[in-house]
């Protein structure tokens, strides 16, 4: 897993991959930070890192779109199967690799919470909490992420079909506002991944929505590895 996950990690900063992500992520990040603490004078970053759950559902398809697909497309697939790494490995080394880049970028919000106590108190507990949170929704992501690209050669189709998985979880709560039934609009909600994650941009530490996102993660890594062991029996 260890070879796997440093060949993927320099391969994203030998391509334009990791530098495109870190650009866009860091100038819409600190957009919203200059106009919503800034230039208001406020020490909540609450809703930068409400922004950051938006601005994930976008950039991490684009970061997990080449992991798989483009090892397909060139071919290496076949080799990198019958390399004597498990498939978990193989996995877990691609996945480790993306999460890794995710937590360069969104680990931005500790220089922005030292340039706002030099203004004024920051509430740090507060801000780990949110940090918390959107790691944990950039864990569940890139696994869904990465079984999207396990499952086309195509990365502008592993990109767009990743955008609409992560787009249509993010609609749950939507769907379930309109919903009459009361266990299924329940059902939808305690599937809801923004209201989980609103929780946390307020304070609110639940555990359930902890094990909830860690959960989602496993599953999907899951998945791919089972998408990638029926290839290989096939």
């Amino acid at each position: 897993m260890g070879a796997i996950y440093r060949r993927e990690v320099g391969a994203f900063f030998t391509s334009s991959i990791a530098y495109i992500f870190l650009a866009v992520f860091y100038i819409f990040s600190g957009l919203f930070f200059s106009l919503n603490n800034i230039s208001a004078g406020s020490t909540d970053l609450s809703f930068v890192f409400s922004t950051m759950f938006f601005m994930s559902i976008f950039l991490i398809p684009i970061l997990t779109m080449k992991l798989f697909s483009e090892e397909k497309k060139q071919r290496t697939e076949q080799g990198l199967l019958t390399a004597p790494v498990s498939l978990t490995g193989i996995v877990l080394g691609k996945y480790f690799a993306a999460l890794t880049m995710y937590v360069i970028a969104v680990s931005i919000v500790f220089i922005y919470g030292l340039i706002l106590s030099l203004y004024g108190t920051v509430a740090w507990l507060t801000l780990l909490s949110n940090y918390l949170a959107v790691l944990l929704v950039g864990a569940a992501f890139i696994a869904i992420g990465l079984f999207v690209s396990s499952l086309t050669e195509n990365q502008v189709a592993a990109a767009v079909g990743g955008i609409i998985c992560l787009a249509m979880l993010f609609l749950i709560d939507v769907i379930a506002s309109f919903v009459k039934i009361s266990w299924l609009q329940g059902f939808l909600y305690d599937l809801s991944f923004y209201t989980r994650y609103y929780e946390f941009t307020c304070g609110i530490f639940n555990l359930s929505s902890v094990l909830f996102y860690l959960s989602t993660a496993v599953l999907f890594n899951f998945f791919t590895v089972r998408v990638f062991e029926k290839r290989r029996w096939s």
